[in-house]
C-alpha cells in the first residue's frame, strides 16, 4: 500500500474512532496532522492553546495502536479527570500516583502486562522508580505522550529536572513513537523539545496562539486603588462593554496570604468568592474546585496552583490581580476563559511595585558559589566507601541551604554528564499506627510470623500516637530482607488492623565517573553554579517581557501572539492598545525604596554576632534572602522566620541588597561565594 493510500486509511479509521468513541464530528486544528504523523510512526510535537484539544492527540491513537499508550502528565488532578471521562466512554484507561494502594497499583500493573490497558497515566517522578521501568519496558509502547513537554526546556518558564531524563527513558523501553505536548512554547522552547525527544521540525504542529472572543487588556495601577478597581470589574452587569461581561471568573494573584484577604474583601462586599492555593488542606481544595464548576457566577482568587485540568468553558474572566511571572503563565492562564467561543475579558493589573516581589522570587532560587561546592564535596565523600549512597534531598538542602528543586536540578545535570547514576528512591522508615492493639494483632498469628511481628513492632520507637520504625535498622536486628517488613506491614495495613505511611524518603545514588582532581571538581562546581545564574537571568528577562508586553506601541495581541511564533496578519482591535485609539499605556512608577546603609550595618554587626545567624546563613546570598524575607531550608529549620531581621529589608530589591552585603566592607563576602 502507498504511503498516500496509508495515510487516508488511517484517517477514515481516526475519524470514525472521533465519532463513535467521542462523539465529534470534525476534528479541531491541528488535532489530524498530529494524529496522521502518529498513525504513521513519526513521533510529532502538538503546540495547541489551553483548551485547544491536546488530549485528543494520543487518546485517539491509543484506540487504534496495537500497544500501550503511556501518558506522562505532572498533575493528578487531571489524570483523574481524563481517566473519569475516558472510562465513561468504554476506554481502559488508569493512572499510577501516590494516592494508589500497593493493591491498586499490583492490579494496575497486571492490567499492562496483559494488555488490556489502553493508556496508562503517570507522573514524571514514576520513572525514578527501577521496578516500574523495568515491568514497562517488558510491555510494546506503541505511543509515549508527554505532557506539559515545555518542562523538558531550560528556556522554558517552568523547568523540571525529571523531564530532562524522560527522552532518555522513551528510547530506553522501546517506544515506537513519541508525542511532545504543550500549551506554552516559543520557538526556541519548541526546537528544544523537539531535539531532546528526536521529532523532526516538520512533525511539529503549532495552531494559532490568538482567539478571536478573548479581548487582552492591560491596565496600570497602583496599588492603593487595585481593590476598588477589582471590584468595579467583578460587580459590573452584562453589556456591550467587554469590562461587563458577567460569569464565572478567575483572579491570579502571586501569594497566598493575598488570595485569602482578596477572597474576603470580595466577599464581604457580597461578590461568591472563594479563595485557592497550595496551602489549604486537599479536601478543602477540592471543594472549592468543585463549587467554582458548578456555579455560573463564582470567583476564585488563586495562585497559578488553580486551573490546570480544570474543563469548564464558561469562565468569562481572568483577571491578574498581580503581575504574572513571564508572557508564558499570561497566556496559559487567560488560555482558560472563553473556551465556549463566547466574550471573555482576560485583564492585567499592571501595579509595578510587584515586580520587587518576583523579582526577589527569582534572584531568592540561586544557590551560593559555596553551598554547591559544599554539596559537591559530600557527593564526593561518598565515593570513598561502598556501594550506593542514599541520600535525603531533604536533608541535603536544608544542610546546604539550597532549596529542593535545585538540589534536585544539580543532581539531575550530574546524571546528564555522566558522573552520577540514580536508584529507585526507598522510604528508610515507616510510620505506624495500631487501630486495635499490638497484642491483639499478635493473638491473630502463630508460630514464625507471630515471633516476626513481635520483633517489628519491639524495634518501632513508641511515640503518642504514631510510632516509628528504621527499617533498614529493624531488618538487621530481626536478619531478614527490609522488602519481607513491608510487605508484613502492607499486609496489617490492608487488614485494618495498621495505619500505615512512608516517611524518610531516600534516594539512592552512586557514582560513575567521580571528578579526578580538586581543580576538576572545583570546575565542576563552578558550571553547576552558572547554570543556576543563568536561569535567573532567564526568569528575570521573562518579567522584563510583561512589562514590555504592558507599554508596547503596537497590538499587544499580536505582540503576545509573536512570542509563541505567530504573526497576526492585522491589529486585533480590542486590546488595550487597539481600543486606545494607538495610544501605549503609560506604566505608573513604582514607589521609591531607598536602602538605609545605616541600618544594614547594624544587621551585619548583629549576624557576626549572633552564632546561631552566623552558622545558618554562611554567605552573601544566604544573608541576603534572610534579609529580604525569602525563607530557605536552613533558614526553617533554624527556625529564624520569626527573627527580628527577617524581612527587614523585603522593601529593597535583592540585587541591590545583595550588592551592599558582598561589599568587603559589610563584613559577610567569603572568597567571592557568591
Amino acid at each position: 500500500m502507498s504511503a498516500i493510500a496509508e495515510d487516508t486509511t488511517n484517517l477514515e479509521a481516526a475519524r470514525a474512532v472521533l465519532l463513535e468513541t467521542f462523539g465529534y464530528g470534525e476534528f479541531r486544528p491541528g488535532q489530524e496532522e498530529v494524529i496522521r504523523h502518529l498513525l504513521a510512526g513519526r513521533s510529532a510535537a502538538a503546540v495547541f492553546p489551553t483548551g485547544g484539544g491536546k488530549s485528543l492527540c494520543y487518546q485517539l491513537p491509543a484506540l487504534l495502536l496495537p500497544g500501550l499508550t503511556l501518558v506522562v502528565s505532572p498533575l493528578i488532578a487531571l489524570m483523574k479527570d481524563q481517566i473519569d471521562q475516558l472510562t465513561r466512554r468504554g476506554v481502559a484507561a488508569g493512572r499510577l500516583d501516590s494516592t494508589l494502594t500497593a493493591d491498586e497499583v499490583r492490579t494496575l500493573m497486571e492490567a499492562v502486562r496483559k494488555g488490556t490497558l489502553r493508556l496508562l497515566y503517570c507522573a514524571p517522578e514514576r520513572f525514578a522508580n527501577e521496578r516500574f521501568r523495568q515491568a514497562i519496558s517488558r510491555v510494546r509502547v506503541s505511543l509515549f505522550a508527554v505532557d506539559e513537554a515545555h518542562c523538558v526546556s531550560e528556556w522554558g518558564h517552568n523547568f523540571r529536572p525529571d523531564y530532562l531524563k524522560l527522552a532518555g527513558f522513551g528510547k530506553l523501553c522501546g517506544a515506537e513513537r513519541i508525542l511532545a505536548l504543550t500549551a506554552t512554547a516559543t520557538p526556541q522552547v519548541l526546537t528544544d523539545v523537539c531535539r531532546g525527544f528526536g521529532i523532526a521540525p516538520e512533525c511539529a504542529v503549532r495552531t494559532g496562539f490568538h482567539r478571536e472572543n478573548l479581548t487582552l487588556r492591560t491596565t496600570p495601577v497602583r496599588a492603593a486603588d487595585r481593590d476598588a478597581l477589582l471590584l468595579e470589574r467583578l460587580s459590573s452587569g452584562a453589556s456591550q462593554d467587554s469590562r461587563e461581561i458577567s460569569g464565572p471568573a478567575i483572579v491570579y494573584v502571586t501569594q497566598q496570604k493575598t488570595a485569602e484577604d482578596v477572597a474576603s474583601a470580595l466577599m464581604r462586599a457580597g461578590l461568591p468568592a472563594r479563595a485557592y492555593h497550595a496551602g489549604m488542606e486537599d479536601d478543602e481544595r477540592a471543594r472549592v474546585q468543585d463549587w467554582f464548576l458548578e456555579s455560573a457566577e463564582a470567583v476564585v482568587v488563586a495562585t497559578i496552583a488553580f486551573g490546570m485540568g480544570i474543563d469548564k468553558a464558561d469562565i468569562r474572566k481572568v483577571i491578574h490581580y498581580n503581575l504574572p511571572k513571564s508572557l508564558e503563565n499570561l497566556a496559559q492562564e487567560i488560555g482558560r476563559a472563553g473556551r465556549d467561543g463566547r466574550a471573555a475579558l482576560c485583564e492585567s493589573f499592571y501595579c509595578t511595585d510587584d515586580l520587587l516581589a518576583l523579582q526577589n522570587f527569582a534572584y531568592g532560587d540561586t544557590p551560593d558559589l559555596g553551598a554547591v561546592r559544599d554539596l559537591l564535596a559530600e557527593l564526593a565523600r561518598f565515593a570513598e566507601g561502598p556501594g550506593e549512597m542514599e541520600l535525603s534531598l531533604y536533608d541535603l538542602a536544608a544542610r546546604h541551604d539550597i532549596r529542593l528543586l535545585v538540589v534536585r536540578t544539580l543532581l539531575t545535570y550530574l546524571e546528564l554528564a555522566g558522573y552520577l547514576e540514580a536508584g529507585t528512591p526507598i522510604y528508610a522508615e515507616y510510620e505506624l499506627r495500631p487501630l486495635v492493639s499490638f497484642e491483639e494483632i499478635l493473638n491473630r498469628f502463630q508460630g514464625e510470623r507471630r515471633e516476626f511481628l513481635r520483633g517489628i513492632f519491639r524495634q518501632a520507637r513508641k511515640a503518642k500516637v504514631w510510632s516509628h520504625l528504621d527499617l533498614e535498622t529493624a531488618a538487621q536486628a530481626l536478619g531478614a530482607p527490609r522488602d519481607r517488613l513491608i510487605r508484613a506491614l502492607d499486609y496489617l495495613a490492608e487488614q485494618s488492623l495498621l495505619e500505615v505511611r512512608a516517611a524518610g524518603l531516600r534516594h539512592p545514588y552512586r557514582w560513575l565517573r567521580r571528578p579526578a582532581e580538586l581543580e576538576e571538581m572545583a570546575q565542576l562546581a563552578q558550571s553547576l553554579h552558572q547554570r543556576t545564574l543563568e536561569r535567573e537571568s532567564r526568569e528575570i528577562a521573562r518579567l522584563d517581557q510583561v512589562l514590555t508586553l504592558a507599554a508596547h506601541d503596537g497590538c499587544q495581541t499580536a505582540f503576545l501572539a509573536a512570542h509563541f511564533g505567530e504573526q497576526l496578519a492585522h491589529p486585533c482591535g480590542h486590546c488595550s492598545w487597539c481600543e486606545n485609539g494607538g495610544q501605549p499605556a503609560r506604566l505608573l512608577p513604582a514607589t521609591p525604596v531607598r536602602l538605609d546603609e545605616t541600618r544594614l550595618r547594624q544587621a551585619v554587626s548583629l549576624w557576626r554576632e549572633t552564632p546561631d545567624l552566623t552558622q545558618a546563613l554562611a554567605g552573601p546570598r544566604a544573608f541576603t534572602r534572610f534579609l529580604t524575607g525569602l525563607p530557605s531550608p536552613r533558614q526553617t529549620r533554624a527556625k529564624l522566620k520569626s527573627h527580628p531581621l527577617f524581612g527587614t529589608f523585603a522593601h529593597v530589591p535583592f540585587a541591590e541588597v545583595l550588592a551592599a552585603v558582598a561589599t568587603p566592607r559589610s563584613g559577610v563576602v567569603d572568597n567571592g561565594s557568591q
